[in-house]
C-alpha cells in the first residue's frame, strides 16, 4: 500500500517542531510564559502559539497557571513512566533524605509535586514491614485531603489557592475528609504558622501522614516529603516527632536546591559579624 503522504508531510514535521520548540522555551525559564510573551520568543504568530498550547493544554505536557493564565511545563512529563522520572533532578537530590527518613521514622515516604489541584508522586519508599498504600510513583490524588497537598496549598499566593479551590470539588474520601474550603483556608493558615501539614485519616481510612514543603532557590514551594502510616501505628501522640523529622528532610533538602532560610541569613550575619 501507498505511504500516506500526508502523515509525512513538512507541514506536520513543522507542527512538531514548533511543539518542541514550545517545550523548550518553557523549560529554559523558572517564570512562567504569557501568551504574546511565547510568541514573541519563538517568532511564531499568536494564533498560532495558541493552536498549539491548545493541543499541548489537552494532553497535560503544558498547564496554566490559575492565578494570572500564563503557561508551564504540565505534570503529564512526570507520568510517562519511571524511566523519565528517574532522571529528574529532583527526585536524584531527594534519595539520600528520603533514605534517612525512612530510617528515622521505619514508615512509607513520599516525595510529591503539585499539579493545580492535584499531588503526583515522583518518589516513594517503603520499610519491610509496610503496609500497603495506595500512592505509586505517577499516581495523581486530591491535594486538599493529603499531608503533602496541604503543604503546598498552604505556601501558595492567596489569588492562586483561591483559583484553584474554585475548581475543585471538595468530595469527601472518607469522614474526616474537609469539604468546606473556609474550614481548609483555615487549616492552611495553621500549617503554614507551624510548618508542616496532617493528613487525619483524611484520604484513606485507617492512614495517617505528615508532610512538609521543599523549597527551591528562590522560596518557592515545589514539592512536599512525607511519612504515612497505619493510624495504630503512627498514633496521634506519635506526630510532633515525626513532624520534627519531616520537617528538618524537608529543610535539608530544600537546602540542597538552594533555598536559604531567613534563619540561616541571619546566622550568617552574625558570624561575619564576629
Amino acid at each position: 500500500m501507498p505511504q500516506n503522504k500526508t502523515n509525512s508531510s513538512p507541514y506536520r514535521v513543522q507542527v512538531l517542531d514548533r511543539a518542541m520548540s514550545i517545550l523548550n522555551a518553557l523549560a529554559a525559564r523558572h517564570e512562567d510564559f504569557s501568551l504574546a510573551e511565547l510568541s514573541g520568543t519563538l517568532g511564531l504568530h499568536k494564533s498560532t502559539v495558541h493552536r498549539l498550547m491548545m493541543v499541548l493544554e489537552s494532553h497535560g505536557l503544558v498547564s496554566r497557571n490559575p492565578g494570572n493564565g500564563h503557561y508551564r511545563l504540565g505534570l503529564k512529563l512526570f507520568e510517562l513512566g519511571s524511566k523519565a522520572i528517574a532522571t529528574l533532578d529532583l527526585r536524584e537530590h531527594s534519595r539520600p533524605h528520603l533514605t534517612r527518613l525512612l530510617q528515622e521514622a521505619q514508615e512509607t515516604v513520599h516525595l510529591c509535586v503539585l499539579d493545580s489541584g492535584d499531588v503526583v508522586y515522583v518518589e516513594k519508599m517503603e520499610p519491610e514491614r509496610s503496609v500497603r498504600m495506595a500512592s505509586r510513583i505517577g499516581r495523581r490524588h486530591a491535594a486538599y485531603c493529603t499531608a503533602v497537598g496541604k503543604a503546598m496549598l498552604a505556601e501558595l499566593p492567596e489569588s492562586e489557592l483561591d483559583a484553584i479551590l474554585r475548581q475543585t470539588q471538595l468530595k469527601p474520601f472518607t469522614p474526616r475528609t474537609i469539604t468546606s474550603a473556609e474550614v481548609l483556608k483555615a487549616e492552611l493558615k495553621l500549617i503554614r504558622a507551624r510548618g508542616y501539614a496532617v493528613d487525619n485519616e483524611e484520604f484513606e481510612e485507617g492512614v495517617r501522614c505528615v508532610g512538609a514543603a521543599v523549597r527551591d532557590h528562590s522560596g518557592r514551594a515545589i514539592a512536599a516529603v512525607s511519612v504515612s502510616g497505619p493510624s495504630f501505628r503512627l498514633t496521634e501522640s506519635k506526630i510532633p516527632a515525626v513532624a520534627e523529622c519531616v520537617g528538618r528532610a524537608a529543610r535539608e533538602l530544600s537546602s540542597e536546591l538552594g533555598f536559604v532560610s531567613k534563619r540561616s541569613e541571619v546566622k550568617a550575619a552574625s558570624l561575619a559579624a564576629g
